[in-house]
């Protein structure tokens, strides 16, 4: 399997599970008292932390995959 579809298999995991973390933490702040705005910035701050997470680890766990 060549770099870039190596690459551009992780991204897609990466961003996917990141998104899903994020998403998670969004809808589970609907059912509290929380203002609007802390729920965005709390998902955005989740989804970064994870992309932040996820990168090195997913990286290396498709090339080993598919390599």
């Amino acid at each position: 399997m060549s770099e870039l579809k190596i690459t551009t298999v992780s991204a897609f995991w990466y961003t996917g599970i990141s998104l899903t973390l994020a998403s998670a933490f969004f809808l589970i702040t609907s059912r509290g008292n929380y203002v609007t705005t802390a729920r965005y910035g709390g998902a955005i701050w989740v989804f970064i932390l994870t992309m932040i997470i996820t990168m090195p680890v997913i990286i290396p766990w498709i090339k080993k995959k598919y390599q």
